[in-house]
């Protein structure tokens, strides 16, 4: 998602500042936990949070609210990417799979046993933590248990709960929230033109780094030409098994996410004209007439089909199979209704 560098690192995202205030009082008070977990839905600032948090306990100046120098030679060395006392842990980019295995948890723990060389912390970053494996995991646990006094390890996801229970009580967890829409558009604001800021901010579920970096124009266009193959396939104009190739092109796990936002506003509108809240504001016209020829029962048990196919699509499944079942199964939706009400 998005990358933490790819920010200004000189203060903490706006509706994080009394987060980074804590953290920087309790390391100050010497109650900083040995093991940090940050945690919150996608593109709310956690690597940033994390970043920052790095930089600040690597950093030999930082400032009084903690915010790193960057002119030291610390600084410089992290700027580079280069200082011995900063490790980074994920998935291996070029391994089939996406988990983190234990050899990389060993490298970390074995890499001058978390003393740090140089800086006053050793720090680790353990990015997404959730995709830790069961071997990995037990070998990160024994470090937590017992960690060296100048040890800081902080594990940044977006799915606590894919974490042994043993891993989460043993960290302190910062819980980060979806920031306030107001405070989310003032930082948008002149970052992204005009009334696009709030179109995209909703659509990025309130996650402003979302908004920002991953949903510009070009990906907006395509999900609005994929909005009209689905509604094609219920309308019996688009062949399921053409448009489901389409939608792995785009990557299934995104295209699941527009699918479930679909199906949810359409069941939002068969119930009434008016929701609380659409996740496709922008297209509420053609979701509501749509709404108005499916069966709301057969459209919850596919919304269910896709909420767990968003699991599978992260497993060894073949994906374009997914999809195709799931674009079939959506065309029977239609089918069955059009020829009740024929």
């Amino acid at each position: 998602m998005t990358k933490a560098t790819e920010l200004a690192m000189d203060a903490p995202l706006p509706w994080l500042a009394d987060v980074w205030s804590g953290l920087q009082l309790a390391r100050w008070s010497g109650r900083l936990a040995h093991g940090l977990l940050i945690s919150g839905s996608a593109g709310i600032g956690k690597r940033h949070l994390g970043e920052l948090l790095a930089r600040s306990l690597l950093c030999h100046d930082p400032a009084a609210n903690g915010i790193a120098c960057g002119q030291c030679g610390d600084c410089r060395l992290l700027r580079g990417e280069s200082h011995p006392d900063l490790m980074r842990v994920g998935p291996d980019p070029e391994a089939k799979s996406d988990e983190i295995p234990i050899a990389a948890v060993r490298a970390l723990v074995e890499r001058g046993a978390l003393t740090p060389s140089r800086a006053a912390w050793k720090v680790a970053l353990i990015d997404p933590a959730d995709r830790l494996n069961a071997a990995s995991a037990n070998a990160l646990l024994k470090t937590l248990e017992e960690p060296p006094g100048t040890a800081f390890i902080c594990l940044i996801t977006e799915q606590p709960g894919r974490l042994p229970a043993t891993i989460r009580s043993r960290c302190q967890h910062v819980r980060i929230a979806t920031p306030h829409p107001g405070k989310a558009l003032e930082w948008l604001d002149g970052k992204i033109p005009g009334a696009r800021a709030a179109l995209r901010l909703q659509l990025a579920y309130g996650a402003p780094l979302r908004a920002l970096i991953e949903l510009d124009d070009a990906l907006i266009r395509q999900r609005r030409e994929r909005l009209a193959g689905f509604i094609a396939i219920a309308h019996g104009e688009q062949d399921p098994i053409a448009e489901a190739a389409i939608w792995n092109g785009i990557g299934p796990r995104r295209f699941l996410e527009w699918l479930a936002a679909w199906l949810i506003d359409l069941l939002r509108l068969a119930v009434t004209d008016d929701p609380a809240r659409l996740d496709s504001p922008d297209h509420r016209d053609s979701l509501g007439e749509l709404a108005g020829r499916i069966d709301p029962a057969a459209a919850h048990r596919l919304l269910q089909r896709v909420l767990r196919s968003r699991l599978l699509a992260e497993t060894s499944a073949n994906p374009q199979l997914l999809l195709e079942s799931l674009s079939i199964e959506w065309r029977r939706v239609n089918a069955v209704h059009a020829s009740r009400r024929s």
